[in-house]
């Protein structure tokens, strides 16, 4: 049996994608990129033996679509807690086996000397997404 404090994270990390929101795109008109990283706390196995078959987990890629083909074209998220929160709920409808999501924006067309400037959002999973 799965210890309560055994958990599993999956990870995407520095994704650049870019995205029409906030400010930047309201003046531009234009996306701006976002570096995108992605953290899901997975259901976790008893046991991970070699053979274990690919689906008793999920897909990197899964990970990497909900911050890029995932989102929206040509729609504008006016604040980028938005474009986390559906990446947050594109991974929660994907996999019911998805326990909770962190989700970690910075806006790198605002940086100046290459600080971070963003947000980070955690979403637990919530009954109506099922699980």
């Amino acid at each position: 049996m799965t210890s309560r404090t055994d958990s599993l994270t999956l990870e995407v990390n520095d994704l650049v994608v870019d995205v029409l929101t906030g400010i930047y795109s309201e003046e531009t008109g234009k996306p701006q990129p976002l570096r995108i990283s992605i953290a899901a706390r997975y259901a976790v196995a008893d046991r991970y033996d070699p053979d274990t078959p690919l689906d008793a987990s999920k897909n990197y890629m899964d990970l990497k679509f909900a911050a890029s083909g995932g989102l929206p074209q040509g729609l504008h998220f006016k604040l980028i807690e938005a474009v986390a929160d559906h990446i947050c709920e594109t991974l929660f409808v994907q996999d019911a086996k998805v326990e909770a999501v962190t989700v970690k924006i910075v806006k790198l067309a605002i940086a100046e000397a290459g600080e971070e400037i963003g947000i980070t959002l955690h979403r637990v999973r919530r009954p109506e997404h099922g699980g």
